[in-house]
């Protein structure tokens, strides 16, 4: 797996949803869903196009499997939360019903976070 191509293909796909979403709420004046399309393009575009950039910059990060660990941990949580949101921000569930997988999905990105500090502090040479 192309670790650099892969942060920065799916960060991609994150931006044409983001603006997508964007786009459809100015066309309607229902901006009910901006929490969800700025949590698609921070943490799905920003933070993968970073991350994407990052790995290219210190090829030695790539090396072994934090990398390809950090990737699905981001993409799983991040996937996850932004649904949740949707949900949630759609009036489909309560605030009550995002326990126990929103928390769930915020750690999931945050071990991702922490795998990532760690692949760069051992690495990034």
């Amino acid at each position: 797996m192309n670790i650099t191509r892969a942060f920065l293909v799916v960060g991609t796909i994150y931006l044409v949803l983001g603006i997508g979403l964007g786009m459809r709420m100015g066309a309607s004046g229902d901006h009910s869903m901006m929490p969800v399309h700025a949590h698609i393009n921070l943490l799905g575009f920003v933070l993968m196009a970073v991350f994407g950039l990052i790995y290219k910059t210190f090829p030695a990060m790539t090396n072994g499997r934090l990398a390809t660990v950090h990737f699905w941990l981001h993409l799983t949580g991040s996937a996850l939360l932004i649904v949740m949101l949707f949900l949630m921000f759609s009036g489909r569930i309560p605030e009550a019903a995002m326990v126990p997988a929103a928390p769930l999905a915020e750690g999931l990105v945050m071990l991702g976070v922490l795998t990532f500090a760690y692949n760069l502090w051992m690495n990034a040479r």
